[in-house]
């Protein structure tokens, strides 16, 4: 079948508030939420490594909850609330304490997959702020995420001079009259 003989792909009107602001697409069904996030959407903070699922460099909060972005379709992020790295730093541009964390511990060196552990670890001190938990499982919460720079020392010592100096903060929120309107892609 040629190229010029395929169907058209069916194409649904999504509704999402990403960063705390509302956000609609046509999307095709078979397109995926990272690359919705990506190239609709141009969040491109989002990264997309293994496309499996495996590395978490696509880690986004779907209401609350880590997820892969390359494993979810679209279309079935129709009216959830999705925070990607984009949304942590303040409106100004200011760094979140966990960004500025992973600076200061030198808990990055390409940047590939910092936005996947940054969403990973931000979701994870919002569940479990511990300032006892150890070494072993902070690793092991960040075990869902891949990095093949650093090491991981940086990054858990970042976790812990978070969970030890009691800055764990929730993303900045945006005002709902600072938004005209909603944005149509």
């Amino acid at each position: 079948m040629s190229e010029s003989s395929l169907p058209p792909q069916e194409k649904r009107l999504i509704q999402v508030r990403v960063n705390g602001v509302a956000r609609e697409a046509q999307v095709e069904t078979r397109w995926l939420l990272s690359d919705v996030l990506r190239h609709v959407l141009h969040l491109t903070g989002t990264h997309v490594g293994c496309e499996h699922g495996v590395c978490g460099a696509c880690t986004v909060l779907f209401n609350g909850s880590p997820i892969r972005s390359c494993l979810m379709l679209a279309v079935q992020a129709h009216g959830a609330d999705i925070l990607t790295v984009e949304g942590l730093a303040a409106p100004g541009g200011a760094l979140h304490p966990l960004q500025q964390a992973l600076r200061q511990y030198h808990g990055l060196q390409c940047g590939f997959c910092t936005p996947g552990f940054l969403m990973s670890i931000y979701a994870f001190l919002q569940e479990d702020p511990d300032p006892n938990l150890s070494d072993e499982q902070i690793r092991e919460a960040l075990s869902g995420n891949l990095c093949r720079c650093t090491g991981y020392q940086g990054i858990v010592a970042a976790v812990r001079h978070l969970l030890t100096s009691a800055q764990v903060t929730t993303a900045p929120q945006v005002e709902p009259g600072a938004i005209a309107e909603e944005e149509r892609v």
